[in-house]
């Protein structure tokens, strides 16, 4: 089998993402689907120009051969630099490749990945700082009563986890940058700060998890702070406490506080986690397949996770294609945690793009059985999308 042609899908943008995909058919007649995991702030039109190199790079190849794949186009001398947008192109390249390749066999890809740990995956629902439910892209729930107000609608929604933001605004619900919060928080903010996940564990109770997201907002020394302020309150985990490149300060941080740390949407490759897991600061790793390396690569990273005792939760926040492939990953994992669904995939015109809608009941989604991912783009979503053909290769020899 080969590959004779590369879609680069582009959807409508909306004012926060611009979602791009790759469609990898054969000469056997079987495609399959991946996606670039930078669509947020629009940076996959970046990843939809490097689509169309790589796509050149591997015409002619054996689809099922993934890993000789992978190889190729990370061996490109500037994809070696672990700079995210070229990792989003090779990730959507890498999980179509995975997706073909289940379909090929016809089974899901949880069976090429070793078998299923479990038949459904615990979830939470992640970014209650926006709201819930579809209103998501204009409210915000900076306010306390807003705020209860989210953490009820989940727990109607039969959630028993949910991940805040409790930093990113202040209570006018006006942006805070890391510029406001690195080195001093100001008594009254922090007040706030602290108010706001007294109010959420108080609204949902003791048996809920609280998993505190803080998007690198902070440095070592103010996450320090709000973290044994937040302590008593029984947090699940606090994610990007900050930069993910300083491996130093979460080491710094994990000696200073008794809630687990998290990280992994804003890195690449098992490197670039291996430092944390080597000073033993991380409890959980969060790959995001449309950045890590695609499921190829995040399997490295997962089993390296094991060795050091962490746990793994693939970060999903794009398409119903990158949900259908986080749960083809967790259902293979031994050390999976928790599966996160994104404010964003619970909005109808997202939940549109796909085939099939994976959402949870009583905060469990069940795993697809489908043949290869078990999902793909809708026909409504095909209709709107600007789709460019790449159909002739090159040899793809490095100058280097």
């Amino acid at each position: 089998m080969k590959i004779t042609a590369v879609d680069i899908i582009q959807l409508p943008s909306n004012p926060l993402i611009t979602s791009t995909f790759c469609r990898i058919h054969t000469d056997e007649g079987i495609y399959g689907y991946g996606e670039s995991g930078v669509a947020l702030d629009h940076y996959s039109n970046a990843s939809r120009e490097l689509l169309k190199v790589f796509a050149e790079l591997i015409i002619g190849m054996d689809p099922l051969e993934n890993d000789v794949i992978f190889n190729k186009l990370y061996q490109m001398f500037w994809a070696q630099g672990n700079g995210l947008v070229i990792m989003s192109a090779i990730s959507a390249i890498d999980v179509a490749l995975w997706d073909i390749k289940g379909k090929y066999h016809n089974v899901p890809i949880y069976k090429l990945l070793g078998g299923k740990h479990r038949d459904k995956v615990r979830a939470y629902a992640s970014q209650l700082q926006f709201g819930w439910r579809p209103e998501t892209m204009t409210y915000s729930a900076s306010t306390l009563p807003k705020l209860k107000e989210s953490c009820l609608r989940a727990l109607d929604d039969g959630y028993d986890a949910v991940k805040i933001n409790f930093v990113s605004k202040n209570e006018a619900g006006e942006n805070l940058r890391y510029e406001n919060l690195k080195n001093y928080i100001q008594p009254d903010l922090m007040r706030l700060f602290v108010n706001r996940v007294k109010t959420a564990r108080e609204t949902l109770g003791p048996d809920v998890d609280i998993i505190v997201e803080n998007h690198g907002l902070t440095s070592a020394g103010t996450t320090i702070q709000f973290a044994r302020a937040i302590e008593e309150m029984n947090i699940m985990y606090l994610e990007e406490p900050t930069n993910p490149l300083n491996p130093h300060e979460y080491r710094r941080i994990a000696d200073k506080t008794c809630i687990p740390l998290a990280t992994g949407e804003r890195i690449a490759l098992r490197w670039a986690f291996l430092p944390l897991l080597e000073n033993r600061s991380l409890s959980v790793v969060q790959p995001d397949l449309g950045i890590c390396g695609g499921i190829t690569e995040a399997m490295k990273i997962a089993t390296l996770a094991d060795a050091y005792g962490a746990k793994v939760q693939i970060h999903a926040c794009n398409s119903p294609i990158s949900i259908a492939a986080s749960l083809q990953v967790e259902a293979a994992l031994s050390n999976f945690i928790i599966h996160e669904v994104h404010v964003f995939n619970v909005m109808p015109e997202i939940v549109e793009q796909g085939v099939y809608d994976y959402q949870p009941e009583n905060g469990y989604i069940t795993v697809p059985d489908l043949p290869g991912l078990g999902n793909e783009l809708s026909e409504k979503a095909l209709s709107e999308a600007t789709i460019i053909t790449i159909n002739q290769g090159r040899s793809g020899k490095s100058l280097i």
